[in-house]
C-alpha cells in the first residue's frame, strides 16, 4: 500500500475507467470499495433459479461501446475476456392494443417499416438520425468533453464561425425542445411516436422535459448505429476484464475497503481514512466516485466547502427505478411479430402513458400503469440460462422514492412513506399482470421470481438514493455546465488535488465511463 499515485473511492464504471486509464500511464492506483464485490451498478448473480445468470441492475452497454474509453481500452478489455453479444433488433414498442415498432440496426429498413406504420414518419426518423449524424461533432463534444477547456472553446468559436452565432444559437435553442413537442410536431402514428417516449427515461428525464427531445434522438441513433449489447456471461465478465487490467497496470482493487473521511493537510486532500481506522495516503490525488451528499456530507464532513454543502442541500435526485426478473420455463410467445429477438422492449399505451406515469411517480404515486423496459438477455447470450429456458430484465424508470398513494387506488402506502417486502410483491403483481396480457401463457411459463424496489437498490448501493440510478436529476438545470452544481467546474471540488467523478458529475448518468475517462486525461 506504500507509494500510491491516486486513491479511487467506488468502483463503478467510471472509477474503473479512470483506473485503468491512470495505470496505463504509469501510475499507482488503488481502488476503494466498501461493498464485497465491485462494480456500482454492475451486479451479476443467480438470483432467480440456479444456472440463470441475471444482470441486478445495469445491463445495456451501447454507451459504453460508442465512448471514447471503450475506444482507448477496449482492446485490452477483449484480451482479458470481455465479449459482447447484439441482437439486430435493438428496441422496440408494444401498445396495450397490440400495435407494436422494432427497430433494426438498418436505417433503410427502419425507414421503410415506420412509413409502413404511416407515411411519412420513417421519412422524419431518417432525417432526425441523420441529423445527429450530421452534427456529432458538435452534440458529442457537448455531451462528452470537458466543458470548461480550451478544446470545448474551440469547438464553440469553430461553429460559431462555420454556423453563424444566429445559426448556433438557433441550433443549441431547438436541442432544447420536450421530446413531446418533438414527437407530437414529428410523427404522426401514436406507435412511432410510443417508440421513442419511454426512452427519455432512461436518461432521467421526463417528456416533458427540457432537452429531453435531443437526448431522444441521440438514443434512437446510437440504438441503430450501435445495438443494444450485452455482455457475454453477464456484466460480472466485464468487471472480471477491468479488474484484470488495472492488476495488469499496477494497480490494487480492494474490496470491503468502506472510506469513512477524507483526510486534508496544508490545504489539500492527501489520503482516506477507512471505517477499520486505517489511513492510507496518496502523493497526487483522491478522486471520488460517489453522489454529493456522500462526498460533501459523509465523507467530508465538517472539512467541506460551505459553497458546496449548501449546493448539497439544493441538489436533487430523480425518480426511483424497480426492476423484476424472471425465469422462465421457454421463451415469451410475445403477441406481436418479431418481439422475440428485441433487446429491449418497451410495454406503454404510449406518449400520454409515459407522460402519466412519470408524472404519478414524481408525485410519489404507483403509477397505474407503468413504463416496463424488458431486457430478453437469453435472445442475445444463450449462456445466460438453461437451453430452452429464458430470463426477463425488467426495468420500470417510475417509481416513487417516498410514496403517497397509488394512482390506481389499489394498493394502501405505508404511513411512513417507504417500501416494504409487501407492497414490492404487490406492485411486481402489477406489472406480470401486463406482462400477462402480452405474452401468452406467461404466468404458466414463470420459475421464479425476484423483485427489488428502489429502498431495495439503494441498499445494494448507497450512491442510489432514492434508488434513483442516475445520480440526480437530469434536468437542464443540472446538466452540462451546472452538474453537480451551478458553479462545478471539470470535477473540481474546491479543494486541491480531491476530484468528483459519477454520475452526479458531467457527462451524467450511463455506462460510458464519460466523467473518470475526462478526469484521467486530465490528470
Amino acid at each position: 500500500m506504500s507509494d500510491i499515485d491516486h486513491i479511487i473511492v467506488g468502483s463503478g464504471i467510471n472509477a474503473l475507467v479512470c483506473a485503468a486509464m491512470l495505470g496505463g500511464k504509469g501510475a499507482k492506483v488503488l481502488v476503494l470499495e466498501r461493498n464485497d464485490r465491485i462494480g456500482g451498478c454492475m451486479r451479476t448473480e443467480e438470483i432467480t433459479a440456479p444456472g440463470f445468470i441475471h444482470d441486478v441492475m445495469a445491463t445495456t452497454f451501447v454507451l459504453f461501446i460508442i465512448s471514447p474509453a471503450y475506444a482507448a481500452l477496449g482492446k485490452d478489455l477483449a484480451r482479458h475476456g470481455l465479449e459482447f453479444c447484439h441482437s439486430g433488433t435493438p428496441t422496440g414498442v408494444l401498445r396495450p392494443d397490440g400495435s407494436h415498432a422494432v427497430l433494426s440496426t438498418d436505417r433503410a429498413a427502419n425507414v421503410a417499416a415506420l412509413n409502413a406504420i404511416a407515411l411519412g414518419d420513417g421519412d422524419r426518423h431518417g432525417k432526425d438520425v441523420g441529423g445527429i449524424e450530421r452534427n456529432a461533432g458538435l452534440l458529442f463534444g457537448l455531451l462528452g468533453g470537458a466543458l470548461w477547456s480550451y478544446p470545448t472553446t474551440k469547438l464553440m468559436a469553430g461553429e460559431a464561425w462555420r454556423r453563424g452565432p444566429r445559426n448556433l444559437a438557433a441550433f443549441l435553442g431547438d436541442a432544447l425542445v420536450p421530446a413531446r413537442a418533438w414527437l407530437e410536431s414529428s410523427y404522426q402514428s401514436e406507435t412511432a411516436r410510443a417508440l421513442w417516449a419511454p426512452w427519455v427515461l432512461h436518461a432521467g428525464l421526463g417528456p416533458e422535459d427540457a432537452f429531453s427531445g435531443q437526448i431522444a434522438k441521440v438514443i434512437a441513433f446510437a440504438l441503430e448505429a450501435a445495438g443494444a449489447p450485452i455482455v457475454k456471461g453477464g456484466a460480472r465478465n466485464l468487471l472480471s476484464a477491468f479488474e484484470a487490467l488495472i492488476k495488469e497496470r499496477g494497480g490494487v482493487i480492494r474490496t470491503e475497503g468502506d472510506v469513512a473521511s477524507i483526510v486534508q493537510s496544508e490545504g489539500r486532500a492527501t489520503g482516506v481514512r477507512l471505517a477499520s481506522g486505517e489511513t492510507v495516503t496518496a502523493k497526487k490525488s483522491i478522486i471520488c466516485s460517489v453522489t454529493p451528499t456522500q462526498l460533501y456530507g459523509r465523507l467530508l464532513g465538517k472539512d467541506a466547502p460551505e459553497a458546496a454543502v449548501e449546493a448539497t442541500q439544493k441538489y436533487r435526485y430523480g425518480k426511483g427505478n424497480f426492476q423484476i426478473h424472471y425465469a422462465l420455463d421457454r421463451p415469451p410467445a410475445w403477441r406481436g411479430e418479431g418481439l422475440d429477438k428485441v433487446a429491449l422492449l418497451h410495454l406503454t399505451p404510449g406518449l400520454d402513458g409515459v407522460s402519466k406515469a412519470c408524472n404519478e411517480a414524481v408525485r410519489g404515486l404507483l403509477p397505474e400503469v407503468p413504463t416496463i423496459c424488458v431486457g430478453q438477455p437469453h435472445a442475445l447470450d444463450p449462456s445466460r440460462c438453461p437451453e430452452g429456458k429464458a430470463i426477463l430484465w425488467l426495468q420500470l424508470p417510475e417509481a416513487p422514492r417516498h410514496i403517497k398513494g397509488d394512482a390506481a387506488g389499489r394498493l394502501k402506502a405505508p404511513a411512513d412513506g417507504q417500501w416494504t417486502e409487501k407492497l414490492r410483491e404487490a406492485y411486481a403483481d402489477r406489472v406480470e399482470a401486463i406482462l400477462g396480457n402480452h405474452i401468452d401463457g406467461f404466468k404458466d411459463s414463470i420459475i421464479a421470481r425476484r423483485a427489488y424496489s428502489p429502498a431495495d437498490l439503494e441498499t445494494m448501493n448507497i450512491n442510489l438514493v432514492g434508488g434513483d440510478p442516475y445520480g440526480g436529476s437530469s434536468t437542464i438545470d443540472q446538466s452540462f455546465l451546472w452538474r453537480p452544481f451551478k458553479a462545478s467546474r471539470n470535477h473540481e471540488t474546491g479543494i486541491k488535488d480531491l476530484y468528483h467523478i459519477g454520475a452526479s458529475t458531467h457527462p451524467g448518468a450511463g455506462l460510458g465511463g464519460g466523467s473518470g475517462f475526462l478526469l484521467a486525461g486530465r490528470l
